[in-house]
């Protein structure tokens, strides 16, 4: 036992307190749920005996983390890894140490770390936000999420040594000590042993985490550090105005979400720069994910500018929201934007509509009217489906562009106009000119600044806030109560394919608005999906034994006469040995998967080491 501590402390690393010798424990048993024993002399300044977590919170110290761990779900079938409705991504330490060696070589120490600690705190601002939705009624039970989540996410194991919180008068005071932290393995195979802790995104996530929880700007900071030689890794948090110079570390958060946690906290320091205006979307647009932020980039991009844009994308995805965010980001925001479905103007029609028609131009023509471009004057005029016109009315269309000018049907009169055009297409343009059916000049002189928006399946983080929008927006419509969602149904709405898009789902969300339960009750699957709709659900979880399992895969049948009980008949009448049947079904799994053991173990709902074991015993 000595030589064992003796190469753990010369490691650097600290095992677990409820496997140290008796002389490092107190004479006490640890409270019910509590990791650990009462430790004695843990670091500087501590007092003589200090307990893991004062009695009031111990029952609630560490709960089971089987609900955490079932909302992690593998999907190998198109890239992704899913923490709840969350994308998460596995990736090297050595990449990690290699990532932190360039940004410290070509920013420097203080940028780089800036950088990584900002990098954190996102991501505890989403697993805070994750927690009060898988706990939401138990505060003590929910904030503990973070630690567990930290754990599962591969960062580093928590032991909470003194927690201190109460949600309603702000007071908190937390002390964690840090086990196996992959941030000092990133940062000691790049640097070796540094003067300064290095732990940057975990506390990041810590301050991210917590101030996001309890609504308060919260400050960690590491007292002993792994990194620079120390015995542990060890935080102490609390609320900002706590702290005698915070100063120092609040250079590193500059973040949006901090800084508006300060907003209202008197802090005796210079206050934090608030996010620059553009940095998010307005109010109007509702999406996170990398594809919706891309386009949404190009459009701010593009927004002051007076150049012709041609939002690209399916039917449903949003495209006239998107025209109408970029006319009122731009300057003509005050002038009026004219929207035209080009497919439900009848052919006949389309010149008059868009151009304007004299008096007595043809039969019912008894008044002058302007077109739509001569009423989206000084404003933007948009253009959907714009690849239904006919070849008469492109050609109109292509002078307007280029000369500025329009003339009404049955005029002779040509009127000068200032009119920003924005079309939209779901059709590919391109290939439409080659076809004959559209003509190239006019896609050349549209196609002046694209910008395409992903279906809806392809940016699955955007349905969620998507949900809470259109929750809050049908609720209030409808004057119908809406406590949210069941997990399951939120599962199935992630799994869902969305051939309609955006526009589909506010429609199942509408839907089970008006179905939801008089009584306040959460929407379930049959509430968004009365219609029969088709889930399908290619998403892979882990079961608690940590195999890949479908958790759409209905279970076998157990009555006599359900699905399979031919083949069931089939085996019992040639009296095979449950062994040998056992072994020819491994054995069809593993040719199947040609030969990848781990594949053949999904096929069956095994880990690997499970199916390793029945494979070598099968063959003796």
């Amino acid at each position: 036992m000595s030589d064992q501590r003796s190469s753990d402390r010369r490691s650097g690393e600290e095992r677990p307190r409820d496997e140290r010798s008796g002389d490092e424990r107190s004479g006490e048993a640890p409270a019910p749920g509590v990791r650990g024993w009462r430790i004695t002399g843990t670091g500087p300044g501590d007092r003589d005996t200090v307990p893991l977590v004062p009695p009031e919170v111990a029952a609630t110290q560490a709960p089971d983390i089987a609900d955490l761990a079932a909302r992690l779900r593998f999907c190998p079938g198109d890239g992704r890894i899913w923490l709840d409705d969350q994308r998460m991504l596995l990736i090297h330490v050595a990449a990690l140490a290699n990532l932190r060696r360039e940004l410290v070589g070509a920013l420097g120490t203080p940028a780089a770390r800036a950088l990584l600690t900002r990098m954190g705190y996102e991501s505890g601002v989403r697993d805070a936000t994750l927690a009060r939705r898988l706990r939401p009624d138990d505060d003590r039970l929910a904030f503990y999420v973070g630690p567990q989540l930290h754990a599962l996410e591969g960062n580093v194991y928590v032991e909470p040594v003194r927690v201190e919180f109460e949600p309603g008068s702000g007071h908190y005071y937390g002390e964690f000590i840090w086990h196996g932290s992959s941030e000092v393995d990133a940062h000691m195979a790049a640097f070796g042993l540094s003067a300064e802790p290095v732990c940057w995104m975990q506390i990041g996530y810590a301050c991210g985490y917590t101030g996001t929880f309890l609504q308060r700007p919260i400050l960690y900071r590491e007292v002993e550090c792994r990194g620079t030689g120390g015995r542990r890794c060890r935080i102490v948090g609390k609320p900002v105005e706590a702290w005698d110079d915070p100063a120092p570390d609040l250079h590193y958060l500059r973040s949006g979400e901090f800084a508006a946690l300060l907003k209202d906290t008197p802090v005796p320091v210079t206050a934090v720069a608030a996010p620059a205006a553009g940095d998010r979307p307005p109010a109007g647009l509702v999406g996170g994910s990398a594809g919706f932020l891309a386009a949404y980039q190009l459009l701010a991009r593009v927004a002051r500018t007076s150049a012709t844009v041609l939002f690209l994308g399916e039917t449903g995805v949003g495209k006239e929201m998107f025209a109408r965010t970029l006319h009122g980001l731009s300057s003509r925001a005050e002038a009026p934007f004219v929207a035209v479905n080009c497919a439900a103007i009848p052919e006949s029609l389309i010149e008059s509509e868009l151009f304007g028609v004299e008096r007595g131009a043809f039969t019912g023509a008894v008044q002058a009217r302007p077109g739509r471009f001569e009423r989206a004057q000084g404003g933007t005029i948009f253009l959907d489906e714009i690849g239904t016109l006919n070849l008469a009315a492109q050609g109109k269309l292509l002078r307007v562009l280029q000369e500025r000018e329009v003339e009404r049907v049955g005029g002779t009169e040509t009127r000068r106009i200032d009119v920003r055009v924005v079309a939209a297409t779901n059709a590919d343009l391109r290939t439409e000119a080659q076809r004959g059916r559209f003509r190239e000049d006019l896609y050349f002189r549209l196609n002046v600044f694209p910008i395409r928006i992903p279906p809806l399946r392809e940016r699955r983080e955007d349905i969620p806030l998507l949900v809470h929008h259109f929750l809050r927006k049908f609720a209030e419509r409808h004057g119908r109560p809406a406590a949210g969602l069941t997990g399951r149904a939120m599962d199935r709405l992630v799994d869902y394919a969305f051939p309609g898009n955006v526009r589909e789902l506010e429609n199942l969300v509408e839907r089970a608005v008006i179905l939801a339960p008089d009584d306040g009750g959460p929407i379930d699957i049959g509430h968004l999906f009365a219609h029969g709709e088709e889930v399908h659900a290619p998403f892979l979880g882990l079961d608690r034994d940590g195999a890949l399992v479908d958790p759409t895969r209905p279970p076998a049948a157990a009555v006599p006469g359900g699905a399979g009980a031919g083949v069931i008949d089939e085996i019992l009448s040639r009296e095979m040995p449950l062994e040998d049947l056992e072994t020819m079904i491994i054995d069809a799994a593993v040719a199947r998967a040609g030969g990848n053991l781990a594949e053949a173990a999904r096929m069956l709902g095994l880990t690997r080491p499970q199916l390793a074991y029945r494979y070598r015993k099968g063959r003796g």
